[in-house]
């Protein structure tokens, strides 16, 4: 889920709604400069106050990595190659093993999962361990992973693709491919000279 412009009480419902006991920040940097209702200290409060636990994985799972070999030439995160890290591969673990004995979520400050890492990144590898994520949305809707594939694959113009179920393998091909457009829009940009002096 993406915490968006949300007040806290209406975040803190929604999670209640969806019955989560431990939210899992993603996010690289756990604070909000416009929204400083998600600062790191202040949902940590007030989630303990909800009896609802924290847990914070933005260095493992975080869209923003530190490591220059994550980027692209041109200084856009290189998700695909960020799944094979250790980093994440640990950081993926952990969410698996909290999820054998808690109801979980994923946060991260985008509300539509398919503008966000969580979706762009993570859920891709969640689904390769058969695990089929449901995203909180806006009002308490639930969005399920496949229904938000296919609104992927319908925006990345491959609609016929995503009616159609009678060839999975088709499907999935156009999913890698739309995952990437996706990526190109919306994943974190850098300049690239930044990451040649940090590489140094």
């Amino acid at each position: 889920m993406g915490h968006s412009n949300l007040e806290l009480p209406q975040f803190l419902n929604l999670l209640k709604d969806a019955g989560v006991e431990l939210l899992i920040d993603v996010r690289s940097r756990p604070q909000s400069g416009r929204f400083p209702q998600f600062n790191q200290a202040v949902v940590e409060k007030q989630l303990e106050s909800e009896g609802i636990s924290y847990l914070f994985l933005g260095e493992e799972l975080g869209g923003r990595p530190d490591d220059p070999s994550a980027y692209l030439s041109d200084g856009r995160v290189n998700y695909r190659a960020r799944r094979k890290s250790y980093a994440f591969s640990a950081g993926l673990e952990r969410v698996v093993k909290e999820l054998q004995s808690r109801t979980l979520a994923l946060m991260c400050a985008e509300e539509d999962p398919l503008e966000c890492h969580r979706f762009l990144m993570i859920c891709p590898e969640l689904v390769a361990s058969g695990i089929q994520p449901r995203h909180i949305r806006k009002g308490s809707r639930i969005e399920s992973q496949e229904a938000a594939e296919t609104r992927l694959l319908e925006s990345t113009g491959f609609g016929d693709v995503a009616a159609n179920t009678l060839f999975p393998a088709a499907r999935a091909e156009a999913l890698e491919k739309a995952y990437e457009l996706q990526a190109a829009k919306f994943a974190l940009r850098v300049n690239p000279v930044v990451l040649q002096v940090g590489s140094r």
